[in-house]
């Protein structure tokens, strides 16, 4: 959501990126602060569990504030960028000077807003309100357009009483020396001018990404004020907060504060901690990798299939050379080459016609089995950034040739990151072509919340009886991991038997066609 910050700007927070997505990752600025952006210009590329995405700005003016290094997660609603609009009677941007009031907004990544008590802002009796001028422009600046989940049409900010023993608590955050410290009141002078910020108190607000991880830290009495925090500007990360955790747990709860707070085992979250600030780890060779980001979602997705579904895998090896010998005479008739892939494809969205069970999913709390009519098919791309399925729509709906083009434009944007929550999520049924690897055989883990996966092994040369003879032909193994609670072992034999078939003489896909 965008929201009016310090009177003289905008300040436009990470907007909701829907799919469930709670939290994204900044992979690169497309802005410096000082440059004047237009409406629905993208601003920041982030990186979600689900792709790669532009975020485009709601508001024009001057770039005062960025927040948050390349490199950094983000939850959703903290701020990603301050935009100054125009404040002068001929409508120009003002000038890059209102970045210190930009930062302000910072005071706390768990949520809390700063007060406007910059220039455009009237203070009475402890009450900050925007001047109508001000707010009556920033209404108008939105562009009224919507990513997924936030609009720019959303009403004036709200009225904020600032009760006087917390003036000094609100500020930008920052860390000095290792230490973190608050800068000073909202109406005090801003750092780098005389008398500069002052030095955090013990009784000023700790910067953390999130509450979620202020929640972690008060359950498991653990005083926040004891960390180094490892994010941009002390920034106090739940890995920081994880790894103190584990400390205190190996070391008795009390020593690893006591040496948290001397300093002779401070926490700190490394790329690679050492055995020093993880208790427990090897003494050598250790590289951890948080589970985030593609790597996280596929974590928790197979979780879940593994703990939710009842699953069961069927195999069998089917002689693919009349497949590969038709692909031959296909690609050889001068049109648009046709891929292995979409053969495959199309023979499942036949057999799936023929058994309909396994086009379905669970839906547990209503306790019934939802089977869907139309087939958007899934399929495995193994990228530099993980595992991801991108889905085909209406996969039953086309031809060996348009699910060729669908196929490879994208395996392209999977490749590329450019993949949209859309492309990835909806699925009914995925195909997993695990033979491009070089292996024979696998047992899937079905993708949640779907009901099968057929998975395809390498197409190797082997010794078959061929029309009861001894012969050399193309062969490969197909398994099926099915969910036992919407079929039977009749019907998942079945359609494995069908898809076989098909690959083995595939005139038999003339009689669903």
């Amino acid at each position: 959501m965008a929201h009016a910050s310090e009177g003289r700007g905008q300040e436009f927070r990470l907007p909701d990126l829907g799919e469930g997505l709670t939290e994204a990752e900044i992979v690169r600025w497309l802005v410096e602060v000082g440059d004047v952006v237009a409406v629905d210009q993208p601003v920041v590329e982030v990186e979600t569990a689900k792709a790669m995405v532009e975020v485009p700005c709601p508001y024009g003016g001057v770039v005062t504030a960025r927040f948050g290094e390349e490199g950094t997660e983000l939850p959703v609603g903290a701020p990603l960028v301050t935009v100054a609009v125009g404040t002068g009677e001929d409508g120009a941007a003002p000038a890059a000077g209102t970045e210190a009031a930009g930062t302000e907004a910072a005071a706390s990544a768990g949520g809390e807003s700063g007060v406007a008590e910059s220039t455009g802002a009237a203070s009475t009796g402890g009450e900050s309100r925007i001047a109508e001028p001000v707010a009556a422009r920033a209404e108008a600046a939105g562009s009224g357009n919507v990513l997924v989940g936030y609009g720019t049409s959303e009403a004036p900010a709200r009225r904020r009483r600032v009760r006087p023993d917390r003036r000094a608590a609100t500020g930008a955050a920052a860390r000095t020396n290792g230490r973190v410290r608050v800068a000073g009141p909202v109406d005090g002078p801003a750092e780098g001018s005389a008398g500069g910020p002052a030095e955090g108190s013990v009784d000023g607000p700790v910067p953390v990404i999130s509450p979620l991880v202020r929640r972690l830290a008060r359950q498991n009495d653990l005083d926040l004020r004891e960390l180094t925090g490892s994010g941009p500007d002390g920034l106090i990360l739940r890995a920081d907060v994880e790894y103190a955790l584990r400390a205190s747990a190996a070391q008795g709860g009390r020593a690893a504060d006591h040496e948290a707070r001397t300093g002779r085992a401070p926490v700190t979250a490394p790329t690679a901690p050492s055995s020093a600030t993880t208790p427990g780890a090897p003494r050598s060779g250790t590289v951890r990798t948080p589970l985030k980001g593609v790597r996280g979602a596929v974590a928790d997705k197979l979780s879940r299939s593994r703990r939710e579904i009842p699953d069961a895998t069927c195999w069998v090896d089917a002689d693919a050379t009349g497949l590969m010998r038709a692909r031959t005479a296909m690609n050889a008739s001068g049109g648009p080459k046709i891929s292995l892939i979409a053969l495959l494809a199309r023979i499942c969205t036949a057999a799936l016609a023929r058994f309909p069970e396994l086009n379905a999913t669970v839906d547990t709390e209503a306790r019934e089995i939802v089977r869907f009519d139309d087939v958007h098919l899934g399929f495995a791309a193994q990228t530099d950034r993980g595992l991801v399925v991108p889905v085909v729509r209406d996969a039953h709906a086309r031809d060996a040739e348009g699910l060729t083009a669908e196929f490879a434009r994208l395996t392209e944007a999977a490749h590329e990151g450019r993949l949209t929550p859309g492309e990835l999520t909806g699925g009914t049924f995925t195909l997993n072509n695990y033979g491009v690897f070089g292996v024979d055989g696998s047992t899937p883990i079905i993708n949640h919340p779907e009901a099968a996966m057929l998975g395809v092994g390498r197409i190797v040369a082997k010794p078959w009886v061929h029309e009861g003879e001894l012969a050399v032909r193309q062969v490969v193994q197909l398994s099926l991991t099915f969910d036992h609670r919407v079929c039977d072992g009749g019907t998942a034999g079945g359609f494995l038997r069908y898809v076989a078939d098909c690959v083995e003489q595939p005139a038999v896909l003339l009689r669903t066609l």
